[in-house]
């Protein structure tokens, strides 16, 4: 109940346990046509480059970048938390010009801040986080993405902890470049990171004057793995692909809808709980994440003490805080399988002998 991996289900399991065939098995070509129709189902897309890549959801992060991103293009990086930084420092090694505007952390970004800034420069890639995993905030991406319209700009999302938890809508929020993880509400263990450029984002891969500086990360190169031509690139890791399709597979049989439901009815219900002790959530209800909880620790009780407690003596496992938040708050996931009844039945009792 940490800020993933979350739980995964059998059937997820059982299907990495398969036989593997080779990556280019016309059985598998088949699996890998399915798997693409899946992805684009749950991030609400008809873009054709959508994929998962190998590699945890920091890789879906680098491959956007690396792909869109020359020496000298002005990045502006909308930050939060963690994982804005993260997009700084990426963004920066690849000799960016990068321009940030930060927020207190807890707190979501502000469109008419974001607003402000755009009117001041021209931008070739506007880069956000959706559900910010370090302090559990939802920040508006679709008002953000709408400041661009009619822009050549580039709009990147991280969906790595909102997908399949809350609604991610990419063609409607007209998101260019977005990248996920599969260890988060999608319920499949880490090492594959699903990533979806629009036409305009694959244009401008394209129209690169040198080429992508990562190999392994290259779409121009991948891109022709997933078509119609087959191209060896590199080996795909086969089980993995297996196990996303099976996530997806439940994902979908649930209904996304459903899925959504169910995460947000799972997340009153711990809050309901934490308030019932006396305890304060961090994030203003507007924009708290139901799948990432975060809960300050009061001033008279030691927060790692408490987790040590759950993990030792209820098998219980939950974040602590990063960066300023360090000490100061607990962070409790309830992603994907995990956001189950009986999952926040067994943590509030656990958390109420362990305070």
């Amino acid at each position: 109940m940490g800020p993933g991996p979350s739980c995964v289900p059998p059937e997820v399991y059982k299907a990495l346990s398969k036989p593997t065939l080779g990556h280019l098995d016309p059985y598998f070509l088949k699996i890998m046509d399915e798997l693409k129709s899946l992805l684009q189902q749950v991030m609400k897309t008809g873009n054709n480059m959508t994929i998962p890549m190998s590699g945890t959801g920091s890789a879906g992060m680098e491959a956007c970048f690396v792909n869109l991103v020359e020496p000298g293009d002005r990045v502006l990086i909308l930050i939060n938390g963690v994982f804005g930084m993260r997009m700084q420092e990426v963004a920066s090694r690849l000799g960016a010009q990068v321009d940030v505007v930060e927020f207190p952390w807890g707190t979501p970004v502000i469109p008419e801040t974001v607003e402000k800034r755009l009117g001041q420069a021209d931008y070739h890639i506007l880069a956000v986080v959706h559900a910010e995993t370090s302090t559990g905030v939802r920040n508006p991406v679709a008002e953000i993405g709408a400041l661009l319209k009619n822009s050549g700009c580039l709009y990147m999302v991280d969906a790595v902890t909102s997908l399949g938890g809350i609604e991610v809508n990419m063609d409607e929020w007209k998101i260019d470049a977005m990248y996920s993880g599969t260890q988060k509400c999608l319920s499949c263990p880490p090492g594959l990171a699903p990533l979806s450029f629009s036409e305009k984002a694959v244009d401008r891969l394209n129209r690169r004057q040198k080429k992508v500086p990562n190999w392994y990360l290259d779409l121009s190169m991948i891109a022709n793995y997933w078509g119609k031509n087959r191209v060896y690139h590199h080996t795909a890791p086969v089980n993995m692909l297996y196990a996303l399709y099976q996530a997806l597979m439940l994902v979908v049989e649930e209904g996304l809808d459903n899925v959504i439901q169910r995460h947000q009815q799972n997340h009153g219900k711990l809050v309901a709980g934490l308030q019932e002790m006396g305890l304060e959530m961090l994030v203003e209800a507007p924009f708290r994440l139901p799948m990432l909880n975060t809960v300050k620790c009061p001033a008279d009780i030691d927060e790692l003490a408490v987790r040590h407690c759950l993990r030792s003596e209820h098998r219980i496992e939950i974040g602590g805080g990063l960066g300023p938040l360090s000490g100061k708050i607990w962070r409790i996931g309830l992603m994907g399988h995990t956001a189950r009844p009986e999952n926040v039945d067994r943590f509030l009792a656990a958390l109420k002998g362990a305070l």
